[in-house]
């Protein structure tokens, strides 16, 4: 078989398939637009909301409106986007990836094979508070399409303010709309995402222009010093402001995130050609905008356009606010798969909405839950200000989370010396911490929402590893040794009749027997002329070349017509059990698999409460509730059902 190499960490920057076709030197601009309608979806439309909530009245913390002030948030905001996304992500984050592939899921998959023995406690530590983070983007992507849509809408009070009680339930349409069509793809409408974002990054960058010409003084906040003595001289106002500037990188883990997708020059063209320029443009024109007019702080984004414009920005807005409630939802169905084949949920049902990109997919049970937390979100907050206080600590909580793991993956694989790491982890570490705090303060006014949401959803996928682990031990007590049962079948001493054609019983692994097997014979005493006995394996890695994918091995007799078969997939690829099989050669499945006709068998258990104290009580529970949602096992390995039979068993938990 060779060496299998299941992930690479490294500085060289990853090219996909598809954004280097005729080499890695090439990067056409098709992935670069490609990125632009996907990755920059969320960071791209913070510019609607970000200044507006710095300076909101109703913020239990106001910042007042001055001049000092004014030039201290707009340089707050552009030197936090600099360090945090150019610096954090861009820079250094983007270059640790797991065969391509980026994001927390990719860092905890690394910390999990970190090689060093004694760093073994640490790294499961950190691979845990890392579980933390992922469940934090669960709240993430619950917040995003509701603030997202709502700040957009919003604009429709500037232009016609007798309309403002349409803005939630117009809100609530669009949004319905947008988890209604998920079941079809995105496949058609991502293609003109990008096209649509490279107008509304020129658009906002124009306008931004526009307010800079007016005010052209706002360009000093370019100067550090002025955000260092806004935090300095006036900290009182500085340190609850920052609970707002931090919304100006929200969407940065989405760089990481979809780095498997486009590669990482693509992104970082993308950031640095055009989506950084026409945000700060932006920043700095609402800026300007607040100075010459501090009445203007109502709505600086909007009444940056002229008045005959602000219709068609409205609209704009919300197809750009759509966009990046899209990548979100696609992020959370991302992340829910990946987590399921790691282990920290159960199977779920996901299907593939795209022949050519594998990324696409629909996980049903994911989105409604989405669509009713998103709907509740809109209808109890109403406002984009008011949900602003808990979009502020997802993110922090996730890009602290995600630049410690950086940092320490770094120092195991790149052998870091530790007072460069000191040197550059401790600033970043401190303005991330600091971003923390200062949304701390909203912790009563609702930033308590995507701490619960993250709890939750860490409690769910921690039960599940653990009770999972427990059952695959009781299950493989039960099923006893493989080759001691293949042996007894040899030896007849477990008497059968043998039945021509092939069956293929899928087992967790090759060390035990599998339990259909082991009643087939002991209950019906037949078996087939072939067994297989397969093992779906889905290793830590995005994706597994088909030529290290299968595993024979003949348990000891090479004439016995069983063999264990173990089949390999990475977390971004769907099971196709029968496809894997059609695979192999007659020579090394002692005989040819009529798989054609073949039955597959399942082994499955009910799951019972049971007495001893392996769980809390209400652990137990949750993990036996948390197991209803598995999707069907002959859908999610692609066996034909009229040819599979399934056979229980309980278990006590």
């Amino acid at each position: 078989m060779g060496e299998r190499r299941y992930a690479t960490v490294s500085g060289d920057d990853p090219e996909t398939e598809s954004a280097a076709p005729t080499g890695r030197s090439v990067l056409r601009l098709s992935v670069v637009v490609a990125a632009l309608g996907v990755v920059f979806g969320d960071i791209g439309t913070s510019p609607i909301y970000t200044l507006q909530t710095v300076f909101d009245p109703a913020d239990p913390h106001p910042v007042p409106v001055s001049t000092a002030n004014v030039y201290g948030v707009v340089s707050l905001i552009f030197w936090a986007v600099t360090i945090v996304v150019t610096v954090t992500y861009v820079l250094l984050a983007m270059r640790v990836n797991n065969d391509g592939e980026g994001g927390i899921m990719a860092l905890i998959t690394l910390l999990r094979r970190l090689p060093a023995p004694g760093s073994r406690r640490v790294a499961a530590g950190l691979a845990g508070l890392g579980i933390f983070g992922a469940s934090l983007f669960f709240g993430d992507s619950m917040i995003t399409p509701a603030i997202s849509v709502l700040s957009a809408v919003e604009g429709i009070e500037v232009v016609e303010p007798g309309l403002a009680d349409a803005v939630v339930p117009i809100t609530a349409v669009i949004i319905v709309a947008l988890f209604a069509v998920q079941r079809r793809g995105t496949a058609a409408v991502g293609r003109a995402f990008g096209p649509v974002m490279i107008v509304w990054f020129g658009t906002i960058g124009a306008l931004g222009i526009r307010g800079i010409a007016e005010q052209p003084e706002i360009l000093k906040a370019l100067l550090p010093s002025y955000a260092l003595g806004f935090l300095v001289h006036h900290f009182g106002i500085a340190f609850f402001a920052l609970a707002a500037v931090v919304l100006a990188v929200t969407g940065a883990e989405a760089l990481y995130a979809d780095m498997g997708h486009f590669g990482r020059p693509a992104i970082v063209r993308g950031w640095l050609g055009l989506v950084f320029p026409a945000c700060v443009l932006s920043y700095f024109g609402q800026g300007a905008l607040i100075l010459a007019d501090p009445a203007h702080v109502d709505s600086p984004f909007f009444l940056l356009a002229p008045e005959w414009a602000r219709w068609p920005l409205v609209l704009l807005a919300t197809a750009a606010t759509v966009i990046a409630a899209q990548a979100v939802i696609t992020g959370a169905f991302s992340v829910a798969a990946q987590a399921a084949r790691l282990g920290y949920l159960p199977r779920l049902r996901i299907a593939h909405t795209s022949a050519k990109a594998i990324g696409q997919i629909y996980v049903p049970w994911v989105n409604w839950l989405l669509l009713v937390s998103v709907l509740t979100l809109v209808f109890a907050f109403r406002s984009s200000s008011a949900l602003a206080y808990a979009f502020g600590m997802a993110v922090t909580g996730t890009i602290t989370i995600t630049t410690l793991l950086f940092f320490y993956v770094a120092r195991a694989t790149w052998r870091t010396p530790v007072w460069l790491l000191v040197l550059g982890a401790a600033p970043l570490l401190a303005l991330d911490l600091l971003f923390v705090a200062a949304n701390l303060t909203k912790l009563l006014h609702g930033a308590w929402l995507p701490l619960l949401i993250a709890l939750t959803a860490y409690t769910v996928m921690s039960t599940w590893q653990r009770g999972r682990t427990l059952v695959t031990a009781r299950r493989q007590h039960r099923e006893g040794p493989l080759r001691e049962f293949v042996e007894q079948l040899r030896a007849g001493e477990l008497p059968t009749t043998t039945v021509p054609g092939t069956a293929v019983f899928l087992n967790r692994g090759k060390q035990t027997a599998p339990l259909a097997l082991r009643a087939n014979v002991e209950r019906n005493h037949v078996r087939h002329r072939q067994i297989v006995i397969a093992t779906m394996e889905t290793v830590p890695v995005p994706r597994v070349p088909d030529a290290e994918r299968l595993e024979v091995d003949h348990l000891g007799q090479a004439d016995d017509g069983i063999v264990h078969v173990a089949v390999r997939f990475g977390y971004m690829q769907k099971p196709d059990l029968p496809s894997a099989l059609a695979r192999l050669d007659p020579e090394s499945t002692e005989g040819p698999l009529d798989l054609a006709d073949a039955t597959y068998f399942l082994s499955t258990i009910e799951l019972d409460l049971g007495p001893e104290p392996t769980m809390a009580g209400w652990r137990k529970r949750l993990f036996i509730a948390t197991s209803h949602i598995t999707a069907d096992a002959a859908d999610h390995f692609g066996l034909p059902r009229e040819r599979t039979v399934i056979m229980g068993s309980h278990v006590e938990v």
